[in-house]
């Protein structure tokens, strides 16, 4: 009875101190990835695995679930604990981003998984990245460490961790991580034009990488067909995708009317919003931007009133890199960038990018919370 006492008094205070808005629409873009998990990609299993029309749906729900209780894990930890968790757990999830070149799965050309028998294939990167804005803020904001050192410490870990990206390759996400870095290094008050600098030295030398090193011969490939829809193959998928929001108009064609979903292989994770536009219409995708707006809108409020700087920077880079990668995910659905491989937070299938998705989201419950 005691420890029955003990827990209800932990979720109580857990329950009561929450931001509840923001868990309310978190709660609801995850019911809304799972409703189109079953509704608009669960055939391709049947098609495709050889097996029950739910396959996709049922291993949603799964991790789904598994995101939800990492998202009451971490948002109840108290601070101290988060961060030296965030520390562990970053340290953890880098060593399986170091083994990815030796140990990773290879698919279509590029080796970004691992497969453990406890854990069968998932991307490290998508473990690291929640960890890694914990890691930078806690760089940026070392009162005691010279600002150079401090500016340099997070510059060579972004460089580590982009090399490792680049190695597999994966050029969506270390975007993601660059991105993520400029945004925490802007804010955290460095001169604009050391940025600036950095960041073309980094543009230039990774658009060296693209033109003259033959493994990214193929980011040049798309690049290039970006831009010349007479190149033909690369185009595929990405006119596909744009054909389908076209012909699913305002309103859509109805519930498993699209077509998509068995003409792109990948339509359940990089093409999620495609699928949904063509049977839902637009109107359901204006709607989960507005829900993606106000969700970013109600965490950069909760900014505004927090006090320690170190907070700050830890909730403004979890939302930049959400918005960041709904952004791209987006653009490549609509053909405004060449095509990365890109998952939607929250609605794509995907068993790391749900569980990174649930730690980014645990996190920042935790630095909302209301302070007792």
């Amino acid at each position: 009875m005691q420890s029955n006492s003990i827990i209800y008094k932990f979720y109580y205070q857990w329950w009561k101190n929450i931001d509840k808005p923001i868990l309310f629409l978190v709660s609801i873009l995850f019911t809304i990835g799972l409703f189109f998990s079953l509704v608009s990609t669960s055939l391709i299993a049947s098609d495709k695995l050889d097996t029950n029309n739910y396959f996709f749906f049922f291993k949603h729900l799964i991790y789904v679930i598994i995101g939800v209780i990492l998202i009451f894990i971490f948002s109840s930890l108290n601070q101290d604990k988060l961060y030296k968790f965030s520390i562990i757990l970053f340290f953890i999830s880098l060593l399986s981003l170091l083994l990815v070149p030796i140990i990773g799965v290879e698919v279509k050309g590029s080796r970004r998984w691992i497969d453990l028998f406890f854990l069968p294939r998932f991307q490290p990167i998508e473990i690291v990245k929640p960890f890694l804005i914990v890691i930078f803020a806690i760089i940026l904001c070392k009162n005691e460490t010279n600002i150079l050192f401090k500016y340099l410490a997070s510059t060579i870990l972004m460089t580590l961790v982009s090399l490792l990206l680049i190695i597999q390759p994966d050029i969506g996400q270390t975007l993601l991580v660059v991105f993520s870095w400029a945004v925490l290094i802007f804010c955290s008050g460095i001169n604009l034009y050391f940025l600036l600098s950095i960041s073309s030295i980094g543009l230039i030398l990774l658009s060296y990488m693209i033109i003259y090193i033959p493994k990214f011969n193929y980011i040049k490939a798309r690049i290039f067909s970006f831009f010349d829809k007479e190149t033909g193959t690369h185009n595929f998928q990405s006119d596909k995708a744009i054909e389908s929001i076209t012909s699913g108009g305002f309103f859509g064609k109805g519930i498993g009317e699209g077509t998509l979903k068995n003409r792109v292989p990948e339509a359940h994770t990089d093409y999620i919003i495609s699928v949904i536009s063509e049977e839902f219409g637009v109107i359901a995708i204006i709607i989960i931007l507005i829900l993606f707006l106000v969700l970013i809108y109600m965490v950069f409020k909760k900014i505004s009133f927090e006090t320690e700087e170190q907070n700050k920077l830890i909730l403004i880079g979890s939302v930049s890199l959400i918005l960041m990668q709904a952004t791209i995910h987006i653009g490549v659905n609509i053909r405004l960038f060449p095509t990365t491989g890109m998952t939607l937070p929250f609605l794509s299938y995907g068993g790391s990018s749900i569980v990174s998705t649930s730690i980014l989201t645990g996190i920042i419950l935790n630095l909302t919370k209301r302070k007792i």
